[in-house]
């Protein structure tokens, strides 16, 4: 238990960084994916992952940036979204791809729909102090969808080939 919790604690922090931050600023610093994609490839050499292995995970992260570069190109994610889609994707390999883009995009239509549906309505006043609430309020705002990227990862994290490996 506490090997899984050594090596999955930096991406769990950094994906529940990466939300917090788009949930705040609607942005996610390069850092974030830059360290997830480290993190990944730490654990890749530790781990022992030969390198046909290790080519799958980075064909997964390719075909996530290509895919979430597709999608910024068109404005309906922002770039640091296809960042942070693209370092989780490292992690997971193609084997658990679709399975995070299906529980990810889940993930963004609840938020979608909670937030268009909670911008019809007044903010209540104990929270129009809180310059963030306000800005998700807005019924011009996007949707910060690094929070449905970082929870959809975090959701399917146990489900994974990546930790089945680390659990033995």
């Amino acid at each position: 238990m506490i090997t899984h919790i050594l090596v999955f604690a930096p991406l769990a922090v950094l994906l529940v960084l990466a939300a917090g931050w788009d949930l705040a600023s609607y942005t996610i610093p390069n850092f974030i994916p830059v360290a997830t994609l480290a993190s990944f490839a730490v654990f890749a050499v530790t781990s022992g992952y030969d390198l046909h292995l290790y080519e799958v995970h980075c064909l997964a992260a390719l075909i996530a940036l290509i895919a979430g570069f597709t999608l910024f190109a068109f404005g309906y994610i922002g770039g640091g979204d296809a960042k942070l889609f693209a370092s989780v994707a490292a992690w997971l390999g193609l084997h658990d791809l679709m399975q995070y883009v299906v529980v990810a995009s889940v993930f963004g239509g609840a938020l979608t729909l909670f937030l268009l549906a909670s911008r019809r309505w007044p903010l209540p006043a104990p929270l129009a102090s809180r310059g963030w609430i306000v800005r998700l309020h807005e019924p011009t705002a996007g949707i910060p969808y690094g929070v449905a990227l970082a929870a959809g990862g975090l959701a399917i994290l146990p489900y994974t080939d990546v930790f089945r490996s680390v659990a033995g």
